[in-house]
């Protein structure tokens, strides 16, 4: 049996990165190549020496919404929003606390330019609520709305871009693709210079990404869905590199489960776009993604079972293993590690 167990290691409280590093790319990255079975430690910006002209990364280009808000109901209690999904114009999944103040029928406001009325109970204890407002949506939810920051970041984030990348471009995430957070401009610049290529995706993470796994047979674990796009001119950028035999470096998961949910089996991707469930764990077989550059990631979550099927579940202990001993950072605001 596949058990989430296997995936468990132990991390002192005090490695949990609270607040991001200034600047983006000086964060510690652990270099882990695949061929030699080697760990390096190095500095983000080092991936401009480590990468060779005609590598191919794709990014993740989405945008986290500012998605927390606040709302009272109509006898004054106070009730958390958190946006989750979109399903129209008005209509979206959220998350609310707590629901016993959220009953169907029930209409909160948030301002005097933003309510909802709480529709119907999803399953997994959400709520459906179609908004009331005059105006554009985006601006009031950017007027009113906080950075959704992961459970375990416990300090206020004082800049709120440094919980976006510096290419974020489609608002509509919960939760940014945390691995893109290390680039900087002036990075992406340098690179693109020696002749490394990007490619873009696009996957709205959703906070399902922070969901425990509550089953021990990983078997019986359901995916969260997730909305992704690739574009026909992304798509001929990576599909060229396939056939050219070039390397495909995802940056992060977000990008991994994008291009694994539409690659044939050549590796070659297509323009298309839907939600996606893809669950990566051991011993799945790779089909686009040569490299990986990824954050350190929960015990016996989702993520860290993704990269043990890119490795090994006993590689990726070990290298955690490491990374503990040597004090790397670790989560949404941590260090990186680049497999290659």
């Amino acid at each position: 049996m596949l058990k989430k167990s296997d995936y468990f290691y132990d991390l002192p409280e005090e490695l949990i990165a609270q607040t991001p590093v200034y600047p983006r790319d000086s964060s510690k990255l652990l270099h882990y190549d695949k061929e030699l079975g080697t760990i390096t430690d190095r500095v983000f910006s080092d991936v401009l020496s480590i990468l060779k002209k005609g590598d191919l990364l794709v990014i993740n280009d989405t945008k986290v919404l500012p998605a927390r808000m606040f709302s009272y109901t109509p006898n004054g209690g106070k009730v958390e929003i958190l946006l989750l999904k979109r399903f129209s114009l008005n209509e979206w999944e959220v998350m609310v606390k707590p629901g016993k103040k959220a009953k169907e029928g029930v209409t909160l406001t948030i301002n005097e330019e933003l309510s909802l009325t709480v529709k119907s109970r999803t399953e997994s204890g959400g709520r459906i609520v179609e908004f009331h407002y005059d105006g554009v949506f985006e601006d009031i939810i950017s007027r009113v709305g906080e950075m959704p920051l992961p459970p375990y970041i416990k300090e206020k984030l004082k800049d709120q871009d440094r919980y976006q990348t510096v290419y974020a471009k489609n608002l509509g995430s919960s939760a940014a693709p945390t691995a893109g957070l290390h680039f900087t401009s002036e990075l992406i610049s340098a690179l693109k210079e020696k002749g490394v290529e990007f490619a873009t995706v696009e996957l709205k993470v959703g906070l399902g990404t922070f969901r425990p796994v509550k089953e021990e047979d990983l078997t019986n674990h359901k995916m969260h869905t997730e909305w992704y796009e690739i574009t026909s001119e992304n798509a001929e950028i990576i599909n060229k590199a396939k056939r050219e035999g070039r390397r495909v470096i995802a940056v992060g998961t977000t990008s991994v489960r994008t291009l694994e949910t539409v690659a044939d089996e050549n590796g070659l991707v297509k323009a298309c776009s839907g939600d996606t469930s893809i669950f990566i764990y051991p011993p799945y077989k790779f089909k686009c993604v040569d490299g990986l550059i990824t954050n350190f990631h929960l015990p016996e979550s989702t993520l860290i079972m993704l990269v043990s099927a890119f490795l090994s579940r006993e590689t990726v202990l070990d290298i955690y293993k490491y990374a503990v001993e040597n004090r790397y950072r670790f989560f949404s605001f941590g260090d990186a590690c680049l497999l290659l």
